[in-house]
């Protein structure tokens, strides 16, 4: 990066060591590359000047020309305000200001000549603006012209020490001056030319003080793709280095504990997609070098059996696995569905939790380093030190986005080479954020359900239909069925309005009275044992109804219940909805999910709510998710390690850039695997703008 660009904040003109503290705190810039990429969120028109007489109370953002005739103080001291007369050749207007008002009076002088800029708005019978940006004539035509003027998001403690987005503009301008013609170029000359692209220092000008709404379209373009080619790049380097030096374990046979599990334990037939992806898998296992695969499929579509399938084949190569998922409920579960299926196959299965007893831990302990156990489940005990274990040659992570990467690597390190590595997922996720957030991965998807299941029928309610609900659960217990009740909060808040379980799960006892109904709860303040007691209440039908908060979210598997009821359903997002959802239908029966909502809910709440009932695709579902709410909000995301911040792409808008980017990219490095040609050192350069890690995380997805 240019030198010039790594420059403290606080040495450009108009900033200063306190200014530059609130910048580094609120808005996380530091320096002059931190501001010059701190990108506009919109723009406004700045090509028009309105005439005083066309003026009416219902229009946007108007731009005004002429002269402040005089001021006016009015009001009592503590509610004064200061008012301006400003006329052109049509009319006169008020501008009014009711902070700053000594500053305003010195600052623009009567008599000359101004553009004022502001939003109308009607005071009684006339008409005025209220705070408008005010500049002198003479001052407009010495700036960096620009019809579209940039906006900015600023906060309210930045606002309070005057550095408003006009301020943050004018910052913007200063550095462009200091910094005109020693930009450097980051893309190849022969990739602008293939794609049509403008020169950085013209992007980044014309982003700041963008000249037309065409020259503002080809900067964004511009700066856009370099960020996303930059992250493809990144990835795909760490993909090409993986394969190229990262020797894994080879696993060259199938044998006696993957055909007998095939043989004489499977009572049905795989899926087409589970086959395919078997292949993918034996292909990375045979190898000779570390698989890295990301395992994607929708609630119930079979991933477990994948896994353990991939798990015995490391067995018969004399290998251990470890399964590591993020709660005890699910672990717990992983363990006994893998006992179950492997009962008499002669492979040993053990389970490591917070809750394991010291005597159980010792033993398992023992037989890991002895080699005898073949396959050990786990939360995040199993990377607590003294799990040591024989040969370490399968890793397996459930919900992975659920773990920080330092904790993953903590396992990783347990094993002499690196282990294969299967990353298994529920959270369906869209193709362009699988390409940004696992593009070092190769990529594996189920997208076939098990023949038998009977599609989820979903119905939205409001609190007006709750006896309709009750009985509809009432009659679903007749028939045998069992039923998850969730809510978003333990307990009422005075935050938000929504309903909370220790109220539901009241009016839910009186409803469904004992001995008659059987009611269980499970939340998070409960303590280890208590949970497991509830749920097991549950799993074995000594419980009809499960009353829960999202710790149900993952992992729990009940054939038997056929009825997810989801409390104040507008307050989650649509892959938990999704998620919750998959907590039903495990079985051969006709299931439903109730979304319960109260009587006013936002439009955008109630778009979700309308995608939830129309589909039970999960990838349509996740694809819908980031265009309504954009990636940094999809679950999960915040928590999966993302070494980069898009700073101008939006993943749900740029996908097309984002291909672009990405075929660029692999197109360079088949060609230059590691950047060495003379015309590729900028890119190597290039990288270091994008990727903010000081830690090389690739080897361990």
């Amino acid at each position: 990066m240019e030198k010039i660009l790594q420059t403290d904040i606080k040495y450009l003109q108009g900033v200063g060591p306190r200014r530059a503290e609130l910048l580094k705190k609120e808005l996380g810039i530091t320096t002059f590359f931190d501001l010059l990429y701190y990108f506009p969120y919109k723009y406004i028109d700045r090509t028009r000047f309105y005439r005083i007489s066309e003026i009416s109370g219902d229009l946007p953002y108007i731009q005004l020309r002429g002269r402040i005739e005089g001021y006016r103080m009015i009001g009592a001291p503590r509610k004064k305000r200061l008012v301006a007369r400003f006329s052109d050749d049509t009319g006169t207007i008020e501008l009014v200001w009711f902070r700053g008002l000594s500053w305003v009076a010195s600052s623009y002088p009567p008599g000359k000549e101004y553009i004022v800029f502001g939003k109308p708005t009607r005071f009684g019978s006339s008409i005025n603006l209220v705070h408008p940006e005010v500049e002198e004539v003479t001052e407009t035509e010495k700036k960096i012209n620009a019809a579209l003027q940039a906006h900015y998001s600023t906060t309210e403690k930045l606002k309070n020490q005057f550095l408003t987005s006009r301020v943050i503009h004018k910052l913007q301008a200063t550095l462009l001056k200091q910094t005109a013609g020693k930009l450097e170029e980051t893309l190849p000359l022969p990739l602008l030319r293939e794609k049509g692209l403008i020169s950085r220092e013209e992007a980044l000008i014309n982003i700041h003080y963008p000249k037309d709404a065409v020259m503002l379209e080809k900067a964004r373009l511009r700066m856009k793709f370099e960020e996303l080619f930059f992250i493809q790049l990144n990835l795909l380097m760490q993909k090409v280095n993986r394969i190229k030096h990262v020797r894994g374990y080879p696993f060259g046979k199938v044998g006696e504990y993957f055909n007998r599990f095939y043989h004489d334990k499977l009572h049905f037939e795989l899926t087409e997609a589970q086959k395919r992806v078997m292949k993918e898998i034996r292909r990375d296992l045979g190898s000779g070098r570390q698989m890295n695969r990301l395992l994607q499929g929708d609630v119930g579509s079979g991933k477990t059996l994948v896994a353990l399938m991939t798990m015995l084949i490391a067995a018969d190569n004399d290998y251990q696995s470890a399964l590591m998922a993020p709660t005890e409920i699910l672990a717990q579960q992983h363990y006994n569905t893998i006992s179950n299926w492997l009962e008499g196959t002669g492979v040993r299965v053990g389970l490591l939790t917070g809750s394991s007893k010291k005597s159980e831990r010792k033993i398992l302990h023992d037989q890991l380093r002895g080699g005898e156990m073949h396959i050990l489940v786990g939360t995040h005990a199993l990377i607590e030190d003294e799990v040591q274990f024989h040969k370490l040659g399968m890793v397996v992570i459930d919900e992975q986005h659920r773990f920080g990467v330092a904790q993953r690597a903590r396992l990783w390190e347990k094993s002499d080479l690196l282990p294969h590595v299967l990353v298994m997922t529920a959270t369906p996720i869209p193709r362009t954020l699988a390409m940004t957030l696992y593009g070092d991965l190769d990529v594996s998807v189920i997208d076939e359900m098990p023949p038998g299941r009977k599609p989820i029928k979903t119905i939205l309610m409001n609190d007006s239909k709750r006896e309709r609900l009750f009985g509809f659960m009432r009659q679903q217990i007749r028939e045998g069925r069992q039923i998850y009740v969730v809510y978003p909060l333990i307990s009422e808040s005075e935050a938000m309005d929504y309903k909370d379980l220790e109220d539901g799960y009241e009016s839910i006892v009186r409803a469904f009275p004992s001995p008659e109904y059987g009611v269980s709860v499970v939340h998070g303040r409960m303590k280890p044992r208590e949970k497991e007691i509830s749920m097991k209440h549950f799993i074995e039908g000594r419980a009809q109804i499960l009353v829960a908060t999202t710790v149900i979210e993952v992992g729990v598997d009940v054939p038997n219940a056929s009825v997810m009821v989801i409390e104040s359903a507008e307050r989650f997002g649509l892959s938990q909805l999704h998620q919750l959802r998959g907590r039903v239908g495990r079985g051969a029966d006709q299931s439903w999910c109730i979304l319960m909502t109260s009587y006013k809910i936002s439009n955008d709440a109630r778009k979700r709510l309308r995608i939830m009932v129309e589909t039970n695709d999960g990838f349509k579902i996740a694809d819908s998710d980031l265009k309504l709410r954009g990636p940094g909000d999809i679950e999960g995301t915040q928590q999966s390690g993302i070494p980069f911040n898009l700073r101008i792409a939006n993943l749900a808008q740029d996908s097309q850039i984002l291909q672009l980017a990405r075929d660029a990219a692999d197109k360079i490095l088949k060609k230059d695997p590691e950047l060495n040609s003379p015309e590729n050192q900028m890119l190597k350069k290039g990288i270091h703008l994008y990727d903010k890690n000081d830690k090389d995380w690739s080897r361990i997805s």
